[in-house]
């Protein structure tokens, strides 16, 4: 009986980051559950890794609207530290990972099995986003911290997704950051949005983003592209270098009528602690009006 030719898939990317780096942000859970996904839609809320010969790993995938998920696992064949990763899939399938350091660039090269379900180039493309993800996240691991806050509501998805969008009730909840808050522009996926306020002396600033990702009362993402200073918008120049391409994300986990409620954003030194003090105060006030 003939055995039929495997088919060798192969993704690659080049990362801005030392190989120490790109190591520690591949293998360490912690790091696995912000950067495994192939779109803004689906994510990963765990993750184990036993990074040894032998050892098991396990990543579970989700579509964030809670339609479908499977189990990323299996075991170690080879673990030479910061060089090669081998292993093999709960499917049996073989899959190989190198990593070649030139000073603060490192290319990562994933060949891999390809299964028979779906077509080469789906496999192909959805490997790659992964592999393009991880090096967007390790990139922006350099000039941000993944800053993380949480509340629980006693209020379902459904009322503290709409009461946290809606232009009235946005404005209570954010006048924590500005007295004067509001937003202009639309939440649906893809859209141009911009968070504007006022300084002291009355002078119009904000920030214009875009919408990565909105799935109603699940998740919502944003990714901050440039400031607005009076009439004037800024996308690009050392105004913006700092802090442009940040992240803001808003997952709303339904339970018995109840919500937990994370934020998870991208932040440098100049507003870590600034964050730290405003969030907490900011979600109060979001929990006091889906209360009521």
């Amino acid at each position: 009986m003939e055995t039929k030719e495997k088919i060798i898939i192969t993704v690659q990317t080049i990362v801005n980051a030392p190989l120490e780096k790109v190591w520690e942000l591949w293998t360490e859970p912690n790091h696995i559950v912000h950067w495994n996904n192939a779109s803004d839609d689906w994510h990963t809320p765990k993750a184990e890794n036993d990074l040894r010969v032998g050892g098991k790993f396990r990543s579970r995938m989700e579509a964030r609207d809670g339609s479908i998920g499977f189990d990323f696992s299996g075991k170690y064949d080879t673990v030479d530290p910061q060089k090669l990763i081998e292993y093999t899939l709960d499917d049996d399938r073989k899959v190989q990972i190198s990593f070649i350091s030139q000073g603060n660039v490192t290319t990562v090269t994933e060949n891999f099995e390809a299964e028979e379900t779906n077509s080469v180039e789906l496999q192909q493309k959805g490997w790659q986003a992964i592999l393009d993800n991880f090096k967007k996240y390790t990139e922006a691991s350099a000039k941000f911290e993944l800053m993380h806050f949480e509340i629980n509501i006693n209020a379902n998805a459904e009322k503290v997704y709409k009461t946290m969008l809606d232009e009235k009730t946005y404005a209570e909840w954010t006048a924590a950051f500005n007295p004067v808050s509001y937003f202009k522009g639309s939440w649906q996926k893809g859209s141009k949005i911009a968070f504007l306020g006022t300084d002291k002396d009355g002078t119009l600033g904000g920030m214009v983003s875009k919408i990565r990702e909105n799935i109603p009362n699940k998740f919502v993402s944003i990714e901050h592209l440039g400031l607005i200073q009076g009439d004037k918008e800024i996308i690009s120049g050392p105004e913006i270098e700092d802090w442009a391409g940040a992240t803001e994300n808003y997952s709303f986990t339904g339970n018995n009528g109840n919500t937990l409620l994370s934020v998870d954003l991208d932040a440098n030194d100049e507003f870590k602690t600034y964050f730290v003090d405003t969030w907490p105060k900011a979600l109060g006030i979001l929990k006091e009006i889906c209360e009521k």
